[in-house]
């Protein structure tokens, strides 16, 4: 923590408050979900990091997703994202959401995550360590000091090409944006 510029926190308490009080929600499959729970052990001790879990979208403002994912799971991992609150950040772990990992080669596999919903950091590995999870959220911390981690002002501005992405993978998506889409709309960073 920061106790040494304190100064910060009177600058900006709302982005103090954010970088110190993660509240994550895990999309867990496969051998994703494996070094999840040592995080919270006492042995890491992932809340004294700030990182709380909880039950649902509506209070998390961290999404961690772990392992392979499906056509089947993006559905949900896009209505789980669109759920959050803002300002809300995503971390994929694990060489599967980054290429597709040991399924790269599969019909049904996700490369790519990024195309579908923005990702503000990557812990790469199969599985990274608990270790390494404690150095994303610290570079995490550091992303949202240097206002980088705005995964999700870039997720409004690039909808209608996120969504044409989701809907290439999916067809056509049975709840309605989640923004305007329209010509103002920007479209194309996520190709």
């Amino acid at each position: 923590m920061d106790r040494n510029q304190i100064a910060k926190w009177f600058k900006e308490p709302s982005k103090m408050a954010n970088k110190y009080s993660l509240h994550a929600i895990y999309f867990c499959t496969g051998c994703g979900i494996i070094e999840v729970p040592p995080v919270i052990t006492a042995r890491w001790d992932a809340e004294r990091f700030g990182v709380i879990p909880v039950a649902t979208p509506r209070q998390a403002n961290l999404f961690l997703i772990t392992g392979y994912v499906s056509v089947k799971t993006l559905k949900a991992i896009i209505r789980t994202y669109e759920q959050m609150y803002e300002p809300k950040y995503t971390v994929a772990f694990g060489s599967c959401p980054i290429n597709g990992g040991m399924y790269w080669d599969s019909y049904n596999t996700i490369k790519h995550l990024d195309k579908y919903i923005p990702i503000d950091g990557w812990i790469a590995g199969c599985m990274p360590r608990p270790e390494a999870i404690f150095v994303a959220v610290t570079h995490l911390w550091t992303l949202i000091d240097k206002g980088m981690a705005n995964g999700y002002e870039r997720y409004k501005k690039y909808y209608r090409a996120y969504r044409r992405n989701q809907e290439l993978a999916l067809g056509k998506l049975e709840w309605p944006p989640l923004y305007p889409i329209g010509e103002h709309t920007e479209g194309g960073e996520c190709d």
